[in-house]
């Protein structure tokens, strides 16, 4: 029954919110920034956030709030909800008995947007009090040429920042502008840490910043690789977009939030501990600071992301809508069960703590939870800067050791149906959003003169269309797909466990 009154979050509220929700166990007006965080979207409230709210929680310690940061204009509509509710929102763990568990997170200070003060930004980051900047910028906006890994020199928006340092529209451009200043100032630079779902992220974001820094000031980027710190990191919560159901149900319990985030109950923060300044102690609350990444970064991206990548194509084709839909059908499960335990386990190095047996069933049931509606579409999106990090290392690294590529085979044969038909099996048409979606299509729609048309995008699958021991089975499945037999048999013909009982 819903409540009679319901109440806006803010901090005016907390006091008075059900205790069903629970609420910050330290004053949220005395902290304070200790980061900031570029990318302020729905997984970075639900991981990064989350993890200083339940430090803070634990230790008391509010020197190490989040200041965000958005540098794009469609930033404003979050920044604007979120400055009426106090920079407080609502994070709700869905768990596959129907529970949910609501929190209010107090861990963001502040939420500054490019296009009012660049400087304010560049000051903010550059304060004393600043000891950590994290992005989650998405793959997109590390701006290196997916095909050579090389940073995009001639990009326009880094020529205006190259001109403008003091107004820049690129993050790098900031983070140059920011530690030079506190070099000029003496004041020790921050660590810039990536949380984006990128292999060896602070690898990359080092080599990116480095590249932008080197053509405006040799000597200062000498000084950034000597003096500040890229640490890498491993980062996993399934964040599906909120929904109005989602902001509904939170109405029923009393409380009215612009733009709530929901989530998975599971969460997972390798990092390594390489710091140039100081840094709150996660390890309290739940992440996991080792010297190597690489393993744990390894495991993620070949088990659960190409996991999704496996069920979100073949599930498009089947006329399913969700990772849990797909997940539930019994021909699917099995086939990403043998795909985990047949293709990619062979390829993963040990991980310490980690037992790669387990880890796939809790892969597998938190796939199944019903209340993480998370849809195909959106696991399918961008699927040309996926598949070549999630899936094709493990089918190169097969090929270079005899191992098994069927199912890998398969999985691409189907984004070529999809990417030329753009429909299910069932002629149900589907929503693609691929920055090659148009060239993509091109290429799979010449499958009837080249067999090996789409595995001929270079920019996507380099020279695997001149692979002996993979082009037969991927065009073995192609014909198989476009013949009109169902992607669910299919499926099942390559299961070591095809009468798996299916999830509900």
């Amino acid at each position: 029954m819903q409540p009679a009154t319901n109440m806006r979050l803010n901090r005016t509220a907390l006091s008075s919110l059900d205790e069903s929700i629970a609420v910050p166990q330290y004053d949220v007006s005395r902290v304070e920034a200790g980061i900031v965080h570029v990318g302020v979207g729905g997984f970075h409230r639900a991981h990064e956030a989350m993890y200083v709210d339940a430090y803070m929680n634990v230790t008391g310690d509010t020197s190490w709030g989040i200041c965000g940061v958005g540098l794009r204009e469609a930033d404003r509509h979050m920044q604007s909800l979120l400055k009426e509710q106090d920079y407080l929102y609502t994070l709700v763990e869905k768990h596959a008995n129907g529970e949910r568990k609501a929190r209010v997170i107090g861990a963001l200070t502040d939420f500054l947007i490019a296009g009012d003060s660049p400087i304010a930004i560049i000051d903010k980051m550059a304060s004393e009090a600043i000891k950590i900047v994290s992005l989650t910028i998405t793959e997109g906006g590390y701006n290196f040429d997916p095909t050579t890994g090389e940073f995009i020199a001639q990009n326009p928006d880094v020529q205006h920042d190259l001109a403008n340092p003091e107004s820049p529209k690129l993050v790098f451009g900031y983070l140059t502008a920011a530690l030079k200043k506190r070099k000029e100032m003496g004041i020790a630079p921050f660590t810039v840490m990536s949380c984006d779902n990128i292999q060896h992220n602070g690898d990359v974001l080092k080599a990116m910043l480095l590249s932008y820094v080197r053509l405006a000031d040799t000597d200062f980027a000498n000084w950034v690789e000597e003096n500040v710190s890229f640490p890498n990191s491993m980062v996993d919560r399934i964040t599906p977009a909120t929904t109005d159901e989602d902001k509904a149900a939170l109405v029923e319990s009393g409380i009215e939030d612009s733009w709530p985030v929901v989530c998975e109950p599971f969460d997972q923060w390798i990092i390594a501990d390489k710091f140039c300044n100081e840094r709150p102690a996660f390890e309290d609350v739940g992440a996991q600071f080792v010297d190597n990444v690489a393993p744990y970064e390894k495991l993620k991206l070949r088990m659960l992301n190409a996991g999704h990548s496996v069920l979100g194509l073949t599930g498009s084709l089947a006329g399913l809508d969700t990772i849990h839909e797909s997940v539930a059908q019994t021909e699917l499960r099995s086939l990403l069960a043998t795909f985990m335990v047949d293709e990619v386990m062979p390829t993963l190095d040990p991980v310490a703590g980690i037992d790669v047996h387990d880890y796939k069933n809790i892969l597998l049931a938190r796939f199944a939870n019903p209340y993480i509606k998370d849809s195909l579409s959106r696991i399918c999106l961008e699927s040309s800067a996926k598949i070549p990090v999630f899936l094709l290392p493990t089918i190169r690294e097969n090929l270079a050791n005899g191992g098994k590529v069927d199912i890998s085979a398969l999985i691409l044969a189907a984004w070529s149906f999809y990417s030329d038909k753009r429909t299910s099996q069932k002629g149900t048409p589907l929503v693609i959003q691929d920055q090659l979606a148009d060239e993509l299509h091109n290429a799979a729609s010449r499958y009837q003169d080249d067999a090996l048309s789409f595995l001929k995008v270079t920019s996507v699958f380099g020279d695997l269309s001149d692979e002996a021991g993979f082009t037969p089975v991927y065009q073995g499945y192609l014909s198989r797909i476009y013949s009109g037999e169902s992607i669910l048999e299919i499926a099942k013909s390559l299961t070591s466990a095809p009468n798996e009982p299916a999830l509900v």
